[in-house]
């Protein structure tokens, strides 16, 4: 009776002692489970001195490059700010508009079963602490409401364990999104200045506290030796209007800019539009397309925002190194769209061309080999939720609709694969040589990226076969 009382004592000591190691063995397991620093940047074109302009003073986005790994042909879902981050964070084709994540959340409220979990929210489930600072979802801080501050109206239930937007001077969230030096709140766009540059510390516009916020989390997410994190930081600049403090205009007053591609208004039907939402703004009765000094002030103004913007992910970067994080850590500089200066001559984005849909993505990871070279593989936002996983190590998800993108990121010269695109009424497909713009009514733009027109000259009539096998390539991505 001893011996037996022995012997099941032993095997439940040791049962205990295995359940110990088994513990112990998964939270090492979950230490060693790389971070996830994720920098979105809004309306942020390709403009870049690590993308081949080298007139951009960006040298914080250059080094991040220079470690890691810039995708010159990433397109985004969408060349608008909600539509695009709805498939940034989701890894879906979705909506087409500002309101796409809204529209998700009242879904989830309703229908929750039918909604498959965000990229945060996946991240949250395999243990990792999710949190959110600035605009990174449509609606800095993610939430609706009149001032977009409205606690229980998140634009993503279920995310983030933070999600945060402090607005300072500007009183809320909403005057945050379109604020100007100082607190200035927009309230009527045309009573407020399409560009400023005043002298004073980052701290006068809306990133420089937003920011300083980022910090905050960074350090308090790098003494939780517990979980892994996953944070992601919006940056607002460039978005309109272009203010920034004054130190950033400097790098630009004696430079002499390139001359605009393409800037003439395309003939027959496109996306083309009238630039709305940068028309609407106090240009002092000056326009960009008939005023050519005129639109190299807007184009030095933006240049300064874009370097403003390279400040702030300066300071993220050095405080993830001084955590001692960094050497653990995932890092993702993603733009949501791109923007027109003068191309097509629109100001702005919600076109499909070229200038909308292309931004700027650098991934950095930890032990990367071939640091430093870019990728011409063509790639587009979806693919960053199965990427994600893929470089953390947690489980990739059968819902999303891209293509994880280690291969490249082991490998620069291995394939991408077309792009998707969309916008109102009209649908898009990108190839390594074409571009395939499908309207709602049937209307094709096809466009050779081969020649030196590029979107200029639409050759859809002389080439319908290629129009037909495109079509039927963009349906099928699309019906997935």
């Amino acid at each position: 009776m001893i011996a037996k009382t022995t012997t099941a004592s032993l095997i439940t000591l040791l049962a205990l002692v295995c359940s110990t190691i088994h513990c112990s063995e998964n939270i090492k397991a979950d230490e060693a489970k790389p971070n996830v620093l994720l920098i979105c940047v809004d309306d942020l074109r390709p403009e870049l001195a690590c993308f081949g302009v080298d007139y951009i003073h960006s040298p914080n986005i250059d080094r991040l490059a220079a470690n890691g790994r810039a995708f010159h042909h990433h397109y985004v879902q969408a060349p608008t700010c909600g539509a695009s981050r709805f498939s940034l964070l989701t890894g879906l084709y979705g909506g087409t508009n500002n309101g796409a994540l809204f529209q998700r959340a009242q879904r989830v409220q309703t229908t929750p079963n039918s909604v498959p979990p965000s990229m945060p929210a996946w991240f949250r489930q395999h243990g990792y602490t999710t949190v959110s600072v600035g605009k990174v979802s449509h609606h800095p801080g993610g939430r609706g409401g009149e001032d977009w501050d409205q606690i229980n109206n998140p634009e993503m239930p279920n995310s983030w364990d933070r999600h945060l937007l402090p607005a300072g001077p500007w009183k809320h969230p909403r005057g945050w999104m379109h604020g100007l030096a100082h607190g200035e709140i927009r309230a009527n766009a045309k009573d407020m200045d399409l560009f400023q540059a005043l002298d004073g510390p980052d701290s006068i516009y809306p990133d420089g506290i937003s920011i300083e916020e980022s910090l905050r989390q960074m350090d308090q997410l790098a003494a939780d030796k517990e979980k892994p994190f996953f944070l992601a930081v919006g940056i607002l600049r460039p978005h309109l209007p272009f203010g920034a403090p004054a130190k950033y205009l400097k790098h630009y007053v004696d430079t002499k800019l390139p001359p605009t591609n393409h800037p003439i208004k395309p003939a027959g039907k496109t996306t083309w539009h009238r630039s709305g939402e940068f028309m609407k703004y106090n240009r002092w009765n000056r326009n960009p397309n008939t005023d050519p000094e005129f639109a190299i002030e807007v184009r030095k103004h933006y240049a300064a925002c874009v370097s403003y913007a390279d400040a702030q992910v300066g300071k993220l970067m050095e405080r993830l190194k001084k955590s001692g994080m960094a050497d653990n850590t995932v890092v993702v500089l993603w733009g949501d769209h791109g923007w027109h200066l003068g191309e097509h001559a629109i100001w702005g984005k919600h076109a499909l061309f070229e200038e909308s849909l292309r931004s700027p993505l650098i991934i950095l990871k930890p032990g990367m080999e071939h640091r430093g070279e870019s990728t011409d593989s063509m790639v587009e936002t979806v693919d960053l939720f199965p990427t994600l996983c893929d470089l953390t190590g947690i489980a990739k998800p059968n819902f999303v609709a891209g293509t994880s993108l280690l291969a490249i990121l082991e490998n620069p010269q291995a394939s991408g694969h077309p792009a998707i695109s969309y916008f109102k009424n009209a649908q898009t497909i990108r190839t390594d040589t074409h571009r395939l713009i499908l309207h709602k009514n049937g209307f094709a733009e096809l466009y050779d990226h081969k020649s030196t027109a590029k979107e200029t000259k639409n050759i859809a009539t002389e080439n319908e076969a290629l129009v037909a096998e495109l079509t039927k390539q963009l349906q099928k991505r699309l019906a997935q």
